[in-house]
């Protein structure tokens, strides 16, 4: 795809472009130099022998030509290049192959259009128009559309311009293509800005903005269309503030608005050519609000980032803004070395309005120095780059009325052909003497300008000569306001100082006392969950202290029992003369004594050992199924008694991790309990459930059951509830420590027991233990 030309003007003498000035500058200025050290002779040479070689008229050969007159393009050989282009263009007609003829056209306008021969550029565009489009190929008929934009903007023709733009939209809408048509945008408000419409300029940019901004917020075409309205709102007249609906009170505001925006998405994407562009933009507004060290600063930032850039006017541009900054300061030295290094600049690249700028400056530099010699000589090379703009824009105007005659000419002759009356041939040609008579005016209006302009010069040189009288009296005025200034100055600084200093007293006190409040938030928490953990020690040592006093009293009501019952039996065998029926009698009731009271020593004793930490579990893989035997086998006469059926349904090969001993002793208190609380002719059943990493074991039971409170109670994570016992079924007693000690010892083992009603009547328990 061949780039395009894209209409872009300057705004406020600082050269900050809209989209696509760079390659208008590209293909305006450097076309015939560009790519000048890549298009060798050898290269060259490479072609023309291919071309002479390849005897065929088809596709190969015009793509050959298409090369051969690119390259003499590049080696600004027009004549050649003319040659080979109307070769290639009489081939393509031949063979019926428009999109070469096509791109031929295309690029012998943008030849013309670079060399400032714009009515051979005008032709060639228009033809190329007409073949891209019996081509089908609008995208480039589109991108025809706006090199002609360009080209009539800069003769200046704003209604051609306006138009073909128009026609440009009109395409782009066509195909989809958004991001062209908000280019199309962008040239439309530069048109009608040099037409003095600001309000119908900020219009077209904002629905430029718009699309940009659907492609991201951070994109080179929203950074560029922020910068615009911003110098839009900056450049804009009171009245047409009024038009846009803006008070003038809130121009700066705008204006500084946007280019801080459009600064912030340039710096996002490294575009240092629009953050340059960009901080001209915001010095000329600091000088003009009065705020001249951030004008300094934006300044000096311009020229640091577009010294090292390829575009060399922009670099002008702001050696220039810089440097007149300093001779406003009256930094007379800096401002010679910086509007010498812009003139120097600009004489190299053929800048005239930076050219005509810099001398001016450089003029009042050495006025001011009351050398007035250079300053004269300077002044002269001004009128010198003002006459030759003045030259170059008498020439556009030139051309713009004679491409209008040649566009007249050819309405009429073509008019002619369709009526070919000598009546109508009559007009036409009195219309082209007169046309020619309105040229011939103008040339003479151009004439009077010159003269007007070398009286305007002479004047000029008169009112120096009256200055140079009242120039030391304006020194020493300039000296007495500069004092002032200096003074003013000084006590502002030391205001500034002094208003450092309370700003750091604040702020050290303010942190001290952030810090103070921080340091006393989280005491604060500390102790608060100080207190919490204490409550909660208390609340255990509280019950600790009833389960001990349960235990005192049970112990000493239970153990006096067994221990009188086992003197008097002793009394009376020591009397002999007891019955061998009453004898067995009393030893089983003392037997039954006695194993409730080893019972209880046992589960006591194991309690206050787990309580004073005696306990260390040895953790191993055990085979639940015989331990569960072991413990239903020691329990089978007291099951006996009651005629209870104990059922161990365990599978072989069961296993969990757990202490040997402990886990016996809390399945023995739980089928105990079972015992206790299951009526005669009951059942206690024993089963298992295998998790992923873990199995619980469950003893559950058909008897009286637990009651809802009680199984709440047991549950809770802080169970300590033990010395409250309730009597079996058969009135069987207990201490009420063999829940709290399983409870106890399953925490030792890492496991957890849960306690609950069964459906069909009863309280089971289930153990949860790792694997």
């Amino acid at each position: 795809m061949n780039k395009r030309l894209v209409f872009s003007r300057l705004i406020n003498k600082t050269y900050f472009c809209k989209i696509g000035i760079a390659f208008t500058l590209f293909l305006l200025l450097g076309l015939n130099g560009f790519a000048q050290t890549n298009a060798s002779q050898k290269k060259l040479d490479s072609l023309l022998y291919l071309n002479e070689r390849n005897l065929k008229t088809d596709s190969s050969k015009i793509k050959i030509l298409t090369e051969i007159y690119r390259q003499y393009m590049r080696m600004k050989n027009v004549d050649k290049a003319e040659e080979f282009l109307n070769k290639s263009i009489q081939l393509s007609h031949e063979k019926n192959m428009k999109k070469f003829s096509a791109m031929a056209y295309y690029r012998r306008a943008l030849m013309y259009h670079g060399r400032s021969n714009y009515q051979k550029a005008e032709e060639n565009y228009l033809i190329a128009v007409t073949e891209f489009t019996a081509v089908g190929n609008l995208d480039m008929t589109a991108g025809t559309y706006l090199n002609l934009g360009a080209l009539y903007g800069s003769i200046p023709d704003y209604v051609k311009a306006l138009e073909v733009n128009q026609k440009a939209i009109a395409i782009y809408e066509k195909l989809g293509n958004e991001s062209d048509m908000a280019s199309c945008y962008t040239n439309i408000s530069g048109i009608y800005q040099s037409l003095g419409n600001q309000s119908q300029a900020l219009v077209y940019l904002k629905m430029a903005l718009k699309v940009f901004a659907q492609e991201g917020e951070n994109s080179r075409g929203v950074a560029v269309v922020y910068g615009l309205i911003g110098s839009n709102y900056f450049e804009a007249s009171d009245r047409e503030l009024t038009e846009m609906n803006v008070l003038p009170g809130q121009k700066v505001k705008l204006a500084l608005d946007y280019y801080n925006k459009s600064l912030k998405v340039s710096e996002a994407i490294a575009d240092n050519g629009l953050i340059a562009g960009v901080k001209r933009n915001l010095a000329d507004l600091y000088s003009s609000i009065g705020q001249q060290e951030q004008a300094l600063k934006s300044y000096q930032k311009s020229v640091e980032l577009s010294r090292d850039g390829e575009d060399q006017e922009s670099y002008a541009s702001s050696l220039y803004a810089l440097g007149n900054y300093y001779q406003k300061e009256n930094d007379l030295g800096n401002a010679i070395v910086l509007l010498n290094h812009s003139l120097k600049i600009a004489e190299e690249n053929r800048l005239l309005d930076i050219e005509k700028e810099s001398c001016l400056g450089l003029s009042a530099v050495y006025e001011k120095k009351k050398d007035y010699n250079k300053a004269l000589a300077y002044y002269r090379q001004y009128i010198g780059a003002r006459d030759q703009i003045f030259d170059q824009e008498k020439e556009k105007e030139i051309t713009r009325r004679q491409m209008q005659l040649d566009f007249s000419v050819k309405e009429r002759d073509y008019l002619l052909k369709q009526k070919i009356t000598e009546g109508e041939l009559k007009r036409q040609q009195q219309e082209l003497v007169l046309k020619r008579q309105q040229l011939a005016l103008s040339d003479k209006e151009k004439a009077l300008d010159l003269l007007t302009f070398q009286k305007a010069k002479a004047d000029l040189d008169l009112q120096r000569l009256a200055q140079e009288s009242k120039f030391e009296k304006v020194k020493f005025q300039a000296q007495m306001a500069a004092e002032v200034k200096d003074k003013q100055i000084n006590k502002q600084r030391q205001q500034i100082k002094l208003d450092e200093r309370v700003k750091l007293l604040l702020t050290i006190a303010i942190t001290l006392i952030l810090i103070i409040a921080v340091v006393i938030y989280f005491n604060q928490r500390k102790t608060t969950r100080l207190n919490k953990i204490i409550n909660t020690q208390k609340r255990e040592l509280e019950q600790l202290s009833k389960v001990k006093d349960r235990i005192f009293s049970v112990v000493s009501h239970d153990m006096r029992t067994p221990v009188n019952s086992l003197i008097s039996f002793m009394q009376l065998l020591e009397g002999g003369n007891i019955e061998q029926e009453k004898l067995n009698r009393y030893a089983a009731s003392l037997k039954n004594n006695l194993s409730y009271t080893s019972t209880m020593m046992e589960n006591l004793l194991n309690w206050a050992a787990s309580q004073m930490h005696g306990f260390n579990p040895c953790l191993e893989t055990l085979d639940i199924q015989g331990l569960v035997n072991e413990v239903l086998g020691s329990l089978q006469d007291q099951a006996n008694e009651k005629e209870l059926k104990l059922q161990n349904i365990i599978p072989d090969g069961t296993t969990c991790l757990a202490d040997a001993n402990m886990l016996s002793l809390v399945i023995r208190n739980l089928v105990n309990n079972a015992i206790k609380f299951t009526p005669n002719g009951g059942a206690i059943e024993v089963s298992s459930v295998n998790g992923s990493n873990h199995l619980e074991i469950k003893i559950a039971d058909n008897g009286i059951g637990l009651t809802p409170v009680q199984i709440d109670h047991f549950n809770k994570p802080g169970y300590l509830g033990g010395g409250v016992s309730t009597p079996g079924t058969n009135k069987e007693k207990g201490t009420g420590l063999g829940l709290l000690l399983c409870r106890t010892f399953i925490a030792l083992m890492n496991g957890k027991i849960t306690a609950g009603v069964n459906v069909t009547g009863g309280s089971y328990f289930k153990i949860l233990l790792g694997r």
